[in-house]
């Protein structure tokens, strides 16, 4: 029988590294194996618990909810001949700027590790001891937050996301090739009010946090797919290759990690919705009849509402850039016919 039990310290395990996880100048987490196979920090029993609780959950008769790119209903803006065509006109400030955010918001992940996650229990009548639920303050916020921007107990390293992409961006413009950009507040769903009132607010913050994160982290993966493409097509950073098929390779290993994020989120908010809560009043509610419509609006949310607002805020950056050099006016032109919505019109 699979464990289903664990401890915060089994949580933290990692496995044991033939070789270290260096590059561009940069000690990063993880590590490889003697094939020279990228394994991710403290998965040693993420993984193999995450699936146990999931077995569990499907074995009851409930299925996982959507957690792929299927959920994103706007392709990633720019595209990758859009992206193409600045690159090879000079203007690889729009790439070099969404490596650059995407570090630093990866580095705000480690507010995780200083979130105190509830005690679930107190509020669901279900026995949550064996769930991946009521592991969320035994280790599994805190190990994704390490895994985003580093362990805050061990300041000096080795680096995270954060510092992986930014070696992936290194290794492909070099550093400090431009300014450093603005990088939005936030990201997720701003706060809507009270959205689940028949339960303590703590709780609700917590739900409502493992939703925003899950959704951010289903739109990561069309940025994963997106930077891969883009690196590994012959055509772009000509007289770099190798450094982009490694910049690319870099990009997989954070993909590799974050898989485990998805799951574990992607299983709690499951569980949620099969788990009966207690409500403040003294009663009970059907954890889908709370979970579902809160779901359906952070899924349109990041899907619909905040991918159109991110592509219109790009779009007048990368007018203005067009708007900087001599033809300037002829590139927007084309830049703007093989835009995804003009083609589909």
């Amino acid at each position: 029988m699979a464990k289903l039990n664990y401890t915060w310290d089994e949580l933290m395990a990692s496995h044991a590294y033939a070789r270290p996880h260096e590059e561009a100048g940069y000690s990063l987490h993880g590590g490889f194996d003697a094939s020279g196979k990228y394994i991710s920090p403290r998965t040693l029993n993420r993984w193999p618990a995450v699936e146990a609780w999931q077995e569990k959950l499907t074995g009851r008769g409930w299925p996982l909810i959507d957690a792929t790119v299927q959920l994103l209903k706007r392709g990633h803006y720019p595209n990758i001949e859009q992206q193409k065509l600045l690159l090879s006109n000079g203007l690889g400030e729009t790439l070099w700027n969404s490596l650059t955010i995407t570090g630093i918001i990866e580095a705000r992940g480690q507010a995780l590790c200083q979130f105190e996650a509830p005690d679930f229990q107190q509020i669901i009548v279900d026995d949550i001891s064996d769930t991946c639920t009521g592991h969320l303050h035994k280790g599994l916020l805190y190990a994704h937050g390490i895994d985003e921007g580093g362990d805050p107990k061990a300041p000096e390293g080795p680096g995270a996301h954060d510092q992986m992409w930014f070696a992936a961006r290194d290794m492909i413009f070099g550093k400090d090739r431009y300014p450093i950009p603005e990088v939005p507040e936030n990201i997720g769903r701003p706060d809507q009010g009270r959205l689940m009132p028949q339960i303590p607010a703590g709780f609700e913050q917590l739900i409502l946090l493992l939703m925003n994160v899950l959704m951010i982290e289903v739109r990561a993966e069309s940025g994963f797919s997106f930077n891969c493409e883009l690196l590994r097509d012959p055509a772009t950073f000509t007289d770099r290759r190798a450094a982009a098929e490694l910049a690319a390779a870099m990009i997989e290993r954070i993909r590799t990690d974050e898989a485990i994020h998805v799951a574990y989120l992607q299983t709690t908010v499951s569980e949620m919705r099969s788990f009966t809560f207690k409500t403040v009043d003294g009663g009970t509610i059907a954890g889908k009849d709370m979970i579902d419509p809160i779901w359906e609006g952070m899924v349109h949310w990041h899907a619909v509402t905040q991918a159109e607002l991110a592509r219109d805020q790009s779009h007048e950056a990368i007018r203005k850039r067009f708007g900087g050099i001599s033809n300037g006016s002829q590139l927007l032109d084309a830049y703007e016919q093989i835009d995804d919505r003009a083609r589909a019109a």
